[in-house]
């Protein structure tokens, strides 16, 4: 399989178990820091009193996080090597902090869960391994940090990787790559250790460069979400009408029959103009133009897609969801229903479980999902909806509930049943 030119991951991990000081070690040890931005890691360190620098600060850039020593928000970095460009989402450890996880997560190829060697895996660890196959990140990375102050043991390293793959095959994850790491040190980051010659697996970088990872965007059905629809009426183009806007995933064709959700009508499409000029195809994640032979009515939020693969429309949404709001979602709830361009009015009709992260069993009924909670709902919408499930699609099976008072956002929800083939099932 030909490795792909760019791949998205995302760290996670309990606090102080290093994730910082991993990225920032990351960036330093393969030459992606720029020399202005370590003299400015020196002088902060240098100003803390440390006599090495502190190569967490790269990535810890709120003042707030300087302070406190923790990661608060989402920091993306980009860095490539020889083989391979990455885009890179630090995300918090601190439990309040778990939603910044689904915002950094929900794109990504592959996860780097951090475990502190000293104290193994811990509710906030198995809190992280759900959200990754809730959100089907498709390859996690077992990174068991800080082995240098466990003395480099292979039994210690041994454990943890035991006890969290168990964990994660349970969650329906297949694909964990356990690495002993010393971020402090360098150890298996970039470079192999000297100090655990008993591991004989890949460091963290070079696992990066050679995980395989497919397209979903373009191996997917075609789904096109109407952004805009451009009616110029110029004196060269009296008669155009196009529907532009982003290809979700899959693969538009000049000729090909489509249906227009959630109306259920039917054209072919006669044209796709790319940066202004026609092109015969046009694949994810493109932004095109696409001009139907009939001329029908179609708005923003309507889904255009190639009718022998067009999903079903429903008003009853139900989803496996990792509620991100402060305030409770609770049964009875007006809230706002967003999908890919399309926004609807919506209820929530039934909350019917809530996860329980320490034997994934499932508690009934709970009436209210609270910050960080992840459960199942029901909502009914007050348009129909074409939903596929987020097992066949991320981006056209995902959605967000909104509060309409004020526009916050409370859910971010996976349609279908994220957990069907595991131990979470009702």
């Amino acid at each position: 399989m030909d490795v792909p030119a760019l791949l998205r991951f995302a760290t996670a991990g309990s606090v102080d178990d290093g994730k910082s000081t991993l990225v920032g070690r990351l960036l330093h040890d393969s030459k992606s820091v720029l020399a202005d931005q370590l003299e400015a890691v020196e002088a902060a360190s240098a100003r803390r009193g440390q006599d090495t620098p502190d190569l967490a600060l790269l990535t810890d850039g709120l003042r707030a996080e300087r302070e406190q020593g923790i990661t608060i928000d989402v920091a993306y970095r980009y860095f490539a090597t020889a083989r391979r460009r990455f885009i890179l989402a630090d995300t918090p450890g601190h439990v309040q902090y778990t939603r910044n996880m689904v915002t950094g997560a929900s794109t990504a190829d592959l996860a780097v869960v951090l475990v502190d060697a000293r104290n193994g895996v811990i509710e906030q660890t198995r809190r992280h391994a759900a959200v990754a196959a809730l959100l089907r990140v498709p390859h996690v990375v077992l990174a068991v940090n800080k082995m240098d102050l466990v003395g480099y043991r292979e039994t210690v390293f041994a454990k943890i990787a035991e006890e969290f793959t168990a964990y994660a095959r349970e969650l329906g994850i297949l694909d964990v790559t356990a690495i002993p790491i010393s971020a402090l040190a360098g150890d298996n980051v970039v470079e192999p250790s000297a100090h655990m010659t008993w591991y004989g697996g890949p460091t963290v970088l070079e696992h990066l460069e050679t995980v395989p990872v497919t397209d979903e965007s373009t191996a997917a059905r075609a789904r096109f979400p109407v952004q805009y629809v451009i009616r110029p009426q110029t004196a060269a183009h009296p008669d155009y009408r196009g529907y532009a806007g982003q290809i979700a995933s899959g693969v538009l064709r000049v000729g090909e029959a489509v249906t227009v959700l959630p109306s259920g009508r039917t054209s072919t499409i006669e044209g796709i103009d790319a940066l202004g000029r026609p092109v015969d195809t046009a694949w994810a994640p493109q932004s095109v133009t696409l001009r139907l032979k009939d001329d029908v009515d179609i708005s923003r939020g309507d889904l255009i897609a190639p009718t022998a693969l067009a999903p079903t429309t429903t008003r009853d949404v139900a989803a496996t969801v990792c509620h991100v709001a402060d305030r409770p979602l609770t049964v009875g709830q007006r809230v706002l229903l967003k999908h890919t361009t399309r926004t609807v009015k919506a209820i929530v009709k039934e909350i019917p479980s809530r996860l329980t992260l320490d034997d994934l069993s499932q508690h009934p009924a709970p009436g209210q999902l609270v910050a960080n909670d992840i459960g199942r709902v029901v909502v009914r919408t007050a348009e129909p909806l074409a939903l596929d499930a987020y097992a066949d699609s991320r981006r056209t099976g995902s959605f967000l509930l909104i509060d309409p008072a004020d526009g916050t956002t409370l859910t971010a929800g996976m349609a279908g049943d994220a957990f069907t083939e595991h131990e979470w099932s009702l």
